[in-house]
């Protein structure tokens, strides 16, 4: 054997012994080949700058995977609702009051960010909200997750997701190591998502900001770090101010065949698509894509540069549709003026409204009015129906409000 092939298998092997002895004196794990690929990743950490004693402070304690990391995966909303559900839920008059309290509230700091980034401020707020409802999903504990345990868990037992995971997990462990959180504050959704405004541990490192001026970047617990975090990003990735994210349009019979396709807005109207409140495109230069998230016979979107930069945030259209609706609806700009089309007997977002209302004027129902149907809502339906000899479903429909009604 040579010398230098020698050295390096001595190297290999010293690597190894560190990394299966970072863990040694831990207690016997419950999951051995969750701890093994702990112990092993280390190796991979410290190319990345990651210390012992950072590795050790972020797994301390750590034993087995997150399974609820695993079962949140295979669930994704805005890849599973149809698009109605997906924006009442998110795009409604709870959201909207909630956005203009917020605007109130925080007012010079969305006004100074809009100065600075460009970015106008009720999309920031539409952001926040569709992230964290404004903050209230930090609150909920069990709705959070240890960012390091739940990368991990990703990473060893997601092979769909692992490269994104160990990707992830290495910033995460640089933010660490910058002091700018302590273990007990890394907490985020189930894919590593962190804060008010919910940045993976990669794009905090490429966009977080000190706005608040107190020397640390804080998005978990400063509202304005995290506003200004999330204005950085969309200005950096091309945001156009003073521009709209895009407008809602009806199209003309055989619209939907134009569904894809990138025209300016002057040749959209040429080609019958108006808008339904009557006015016109503001800048018939600018380029705009038709999207028709409902099908045929849906209303259509003329999306502009903006919405494709708010995609950077989220990839996915129907996060950015909401973005763009809910930021309209906080500005005052109204919602949309043409209907879905729902399947028979469903229930658009003010009958949702009403229903839990009536809901909970009877007593069934003690949560708040979201237009959310999640377990307390379905209890109080159920609950109602099996008082007044209905089938007790759970769901929520236009005979349950006509009886509600009644």
């Amino acid at each position: 054997m040579t010398k230098t092939r020698k050295n390096l298998l001595c190297r290999a092997a010293a690597a190894f012994i560190t990394a299966t002895a970072l863990f040694a004196s831990s207690p016997a794990s419950a999951d051995a080949g969750f701890e093994t690929w702990i112990n092993s990743f280390y190796a991979t950490a410290a190319k990345s700058g990651i210390s012992k004693a950072t590795y050790r402070q972020a797994f301390a304690g750590i034993k087995t995977p997150d399974p609820d990391v695993l079962e949140k995966a295979r669930y994704q909303p805005e890849f599973k609702h149809k698009i109605w559900e997906y924006i009442d839920s998110r795009v409604n008059p709870y959201t909207r009051k909630i956005g203009q309290e917020m605007a109130v509230k925080h007012g010079r700091t969305l006004a100074a960010l809009e100065r600075h980034f460009g970015v106008d401020k009720t999309i920031l707020l539409a952001i926040w909200s569709m992230e964290s409802n404004y903050g209230a999903v930090l609150a909920k504990d069990e709705r959070l997750h240890y960012v390091p345990r739940a990368l991990a868990t990703l990473a060893y037992a997601d092979p769909k997701r692992a490269k994104y995971a160990k990707t992830q997990l290495i910033a995460a462990l640089k933010i660490l190591q910058n002091g700018d959180v302590g273990p007990r504050d890394l907490n985020g959704s189930w894919a590593g998502a962190m804060g008010h405004t919910q940045f993976i541990p990669t794009s905090y490192l490429l966009y977080a900001i000190d706005a608040d001026g107190n020397g640390h970047k804080d998005i978990w617990n400063s509202v304005p770090d995290a506003l200004a975090t999330a204005a950085n990003l969309l200005k950096k990735n091309g945001w156009q101010p003073g521009q709209t994210w895009g407008y809602e349009v009806a199209p003309p019979r055989d619209g939907s065949q134009y569904a894809g396709q990138t025209k300016t807005l002057a040749q959209w109207a040429a080609l019958g698509f108006t808008r339904p409140n009557g006015k016109g495109f503001r800048n018939g230069d600018q380029r705009a894509e038709l999207k028709m998230p409902g099908g045929v016979g849906s209303p259509g979107f003329l999306m502009t540069k903006n919405f494709f930069v708010i995609k950077r945030y989220n990839a996915s259209d129907s996060y950015a549709l909401g973005v763009g609706l809910l930021a309209d609806e906080i500005a005052g700009y109204g919602g949309m003026q043409q209907a879905w089309s729902r399947p028979d007997g469903s229930l658009d977002i003010k009958q949702k409204f009403e229903l839990q209302s009536r809901l909970k004027s009877l007593g069934y129902y003690d949560g708040e009015v979201d237009g959310n149907f999640g377990s307390g809502s379905k209890a109080a339906i159920q609950a109602f129906q099996s008082r007044n000899g209905l089938a007790p479903d759970g769901e929520p429909t236009q005979h349950l409000l006509k009886a509600l009604q009644d």
